[in-house]
């Protein structure tokens, strides 16, 4: 026997996607509470101006720290701070404006609407198939996130101008999202998210002032905390594990994962801000999970 075949065949690499994917959706899902937080204590366009400059001077102050080399070209650069502008200052700046007149819960219902819209223009113009087990997964999707969307509205008083700037807040994203596979930018995603973020606080800023009540700002624990979680775990870890989830998975796929924002941010909602769920809310999670196995599982291969 020789030596090859007697040591030990060397172990797997360790799949670290599945805990990437649910971090990104416990951030993702939680950050709608803590922007709610937010924005009763802070005019929005203030709070995600303050978040953005902040997200973007740490990213990008660490990058210079370290020594990182600057990964981007021009082209890179220019076409992360137009995502910025859609995926940050749109989609959140129209999101949080709905959040002073609409439950947490009802707008991260909104916005995980994202696959459906997501999946249609990825298969117009970029090509990625829609099979009819995605199609019949992001119908099963779209049918749990609606039973919740069915109870939600029965129960509660949120309002249709809120709701209007949240369906635009969900057509930012889904804008972004697209761009980002259209323009496909290459580079660091670290230095990347970090333009976009400083980009969207430079846009938000003159805005900001401009349209908001700095006296209206109201400094208080929650705040701060509320802040610092948008800042550190949503502008900074969430953004960035959403856009390598975009690389690995696809538009269609990582999207999927927005399916899960519902119950979870409904779960949030209930234990930190006190909103109401009732028991048959939860029913929707059953053919939200369904729809996302059939739009994420491999495709079998054929021998």
């Amino acid at each position: 026997m020789s030596l090859a075949t007697s040591l030990p065949a060397a172990p797997s690499r360790v799949n670290t996607l599945p805990f990437a994917i649910g971090v990104f959706c416990l951030l993702w899902s939680y950050a709608f509470v803590a922007g709610k937080i937010g924005v009763t204590h802070c005019p929005p366009l203030i709070l995600l101006a303050a978040r953005f400059s902040l997200a973007g001077i740490l990213i990008l102050g660490a990058t210079l720290i370290r020594g990182d080399d600057w990964s981007l070209s021009w082209r890179d650069a220019l076409i992360f701070a137009v995502l910025g502008i859609a995926n940050n200052a749109l989609y959140l700046g129209l999101g949080y404006t709905g959040l002073q007149s609409v439950s947490a819960g009802l707008g991260g219902l909104i916005v995980s609407a994202n696959p459906v819209f997501t999946a249609a223009l990825a298969a117009l113009l970029l090509g990625e198939g829609m099979t009819w087990r995605k199609a019949a997964g992001l119908l099963l999707g779209m049918i749990g996130v609606t039973l919740i969307v069915w109870h939600r509205l029965s129960v509660g008083t949120d309002s249709l101008h809120g709701i209007v700037f949240t369906l635009a807040s969900l057509a930012s994203i889904v804008a972004g999202t697209i761009l980002f596979k259209l323009l496909a930018p290459k580079g660091s995603l670290w230095i990347g998210n970090g333009v976009q973020n400083l980009a969207a606080g430079i846009v938000l800023t003159p805005v900001a002032l401009t349209f908001a009540d700095v006296h209206a700002i109201d400094v208080t624990p929650s705040l701060i905390g509320a802040v610092a979680f948008l800042v550190l775990g949503g502008s900074i870890l969430a953004y960035w594990i959403w856009f390598h989830l975009l690389k690995v998975c696809g538009a269609t796929a990582a999207s999927a994962y927005h399916f899960l924002m519902p119950p979870l941010g409904m779960l949030f909602a209930y234990l930190v801000l006190g909103e109401h769920v009732e028991a048959r809310d939860l029913l929707g999670i059953v053919p939200v999970a369904l729809g996302i196995y059939l739009v994420t599982r491999p495709a079998k291969s054929v021998s």
